[in-house]
């Protein structure tokens, strides 16, 4: 017997499981173990200094003094918050001489990033 619910809620009003459409869907799930590492992905881009970075890097690479000036940041919070990019494989650093400079880890990082971007770009009527 289904369960009736009134007003204008954005929730099904009657309760009923479709399973022929659960089914084929079950098995195609990403397994544990990735979705814990997808959500740690979006967790790290969920801090705007972060994002910032990424904005930044997205354009060209920089060593760390210089994106620390360009963002307004002490270089101890920019290697910070670079340091847990680099943990999540969205950016990467080389070394020249006495320099290290970042950029966006691959052609991967710079596909979501845009994509995120023209996704809040969009105008929603």
């Amino acid at each position: 017997m289904p369960i009736e619910s009134s007003g204008d809620s954005p929730v099904c009003e009657t309760i009923c499981v479709h399973t022929d459409l659960i089914e084929p869907v079950r098995h195609t799930l990403i397994p544990g173990e990735q979705v814990i590492q997808l959500a740690d992905l979006f967790k790290t881009l969920g801090d705007p200094t972060r994002v910032r970075i990424m904005d930044a890097l997205a354009q060209k690479e920089f060593c760390v003094c210089d994106l620390a000036v360009l963002l307004d940041l002490s270089q101890s919070a920019t290697s910070h918050q670079l340091r847990i990019l680099r943990s999540n494989h969205l950016v990467k650093y080389r070394r020249e001489g006495k320099m290290v400079y970042y950029s966006l880890d691959d052609d991967h990082v710079m596909a979501l990033y845009k994509e995120g971007l023209e996704h809040i770009s969009e105008g929603r009527a």
